[in-house]
């Protein structure tokens, strides 16, 4: 598996993958994402920014997308956490998705792996890395514990009035 850099060429596809895991969210009946969060605008400008990626299987075939964007991100403003890196730069990790034509083979793993790897080699002078999902998002809590990030605290109406979603790090 591999990723690479998104370019505007690669928009729809983007949204095609994530406009699937809003599907996938919406049949586990989980409420995130079903409203107009990720936008195609918002999709624009994590490529223009140079912050979104596909992740690609060995085959070629492209299988999900990630947005991995510097800090400061004032997502977090209103974040009642226990921040474990109060000073030095972090980047989050933002608009996970696996298209479900591709679930089931560990996928969401491994793109966890490759882009911490990469932060982790690639920059040095980053020292954590934020993220952030759904309470009731129960499969991205489980793929963020197994990353080892620990949750740090909550936000509530960041994405949607009255949403709760647990706020998590990782230090390198």
């Amino acid at each position: 598996m591999y990723f690479k850099k998104a370019t505007l060429d690669d928009l729809d596809t983007i949204i095609d993958i994530l406009s699937d895991g809003r599907n996938q969210l919406a049949e586990a009946g989980v409420n995130q994402w079903q409203g107009a969060y990720p936008s195609r605008k918002q999709i624009t400008a994590d490529i223009m920014q140079g912050s979104a990626y596909l992740f690609n299987a060995d085959d070629n075939a492209t299988v999900g997308a990630v947005a991995v964007v510097p800090s400061p991100d004032e997502t977090y403003d209103t974040a009642k956490a226990e921040w474990l890196n109060t000073t030095a730069p972090y980047v989050v990790i933002h608009r996970v998705a696996i298209h479900s034509s591709h679930a089931g083979h560990g996928y969401a793993t491994q793109l966890f792996e490759k882009i911490i790897a990469h932060i982790a080699a690639d920059h040095p002078e980053i020292n954590s890395i934020r993220i952030d999902t759904h309470a009731d998002n129960q499969a991205m809590q489980h793929l963020i514990a197994k990353m080892n990030f620990k949750r740090v605290g909550e936000m509530v109406g960041v994405y949607h009035v009255d949403d709760v979603c647990y706020v998590y790090e990782k230090m390198l």
